[in-house]
């Protein structure tokens, strides 16, 4: 059986990127696949240590990460199967500081330092990304202009680039009114919310069956 990994880069284990890997996840398995999710904040991991233990000649890890934590395990799952997604909230302007190190782990040691960095990864696997944030889409070009790029060039250099599942305009609170938002019209965020996260998640489901079915059985 084909297999998704669906990594989770919001500390938010319930909310709209959760809620966005599910959805994803449920077209994986519509599609006659399996799906896993990973919550990367449950995982104990930092980024790349340029050890270049992945890059050593005739090195026992070569073209593998070879620092022994919590993500090895998971680096290794993914090696082994036939697609991944990388979804993450926006924070500060860009994804959050785990997906970073995340991504610095997987690819690095997926490329050779020769002409054009060929991919060494096992498997060319189909990829996609998902982005939540709480700017309109209007607002995210004019602010992010390269940030969706920048943050999947080297997963498309080892495997592929990925598609890209948006959901814009979030609802970030169960209660507004608790907190300091003057910037946000609760009443429009929670219409958004009612309308439009619905199809956003219908968007992530086809886009998982998309990928199976885009996978050679």
């Amino acid at each position: 059986m084909k297999k998704v990994i669906i990594i989770n880069g919001s500390p938010r284990k319930n909310r709209n990127t959760r809620k966005m890997c599910e959805s994803f996840a449920q077209g994986v398995i519509k599609a006659g696949a399996e799906a896993e999710i990973i919550n990367l904040y449950d995982v104990d991991f930092k980024g790349c240590r340029s050890c270049f233990a992945c890059k050593l000649k005739d090195g026992k890890n070569f073209g593998r990460c070879a620092y022994p934590d919590g993500l090895l395990p998971i680096l290794d799952k993914i090696s082994a199967a036939d697609g991944l997604v990388v979804a993450s909230p926006i924070y500060c302007s860009d994804v959050t500081g785990v997906t970073r190190c995340f991504i610095e782990r997987l690819t690095f040691p997926f490329f050779e330092y020769k002409e054009g960095y060929p991919s060494i990864a096992p498997k060319r696997l189909k990829t996609a990304m998902i982005y939540t944030m709480n700017i309109s889409e209007t607002l995210s070009n004019q602010m992010y202009p390269d940030l969706y790029d920048k943050t999947e060039f080297m997963i498309t250099t080892v495997f592929e680039k990925p598609v890209r599942i948006f959901a814009y305009d979030t609802y970030q609170f169960d209660d507004y009114d608790k907190y300091v938002v003057e910037t946000f019209d609760k009443n429009k965020k929670l219409k958004h919310k009612d309308e439009q996260f619905p199809k956003d998640l219908q968007k992530a489901f086809e886009a998982g069956k998309n990928m199976i079915e885009s996978i050679s059985f």
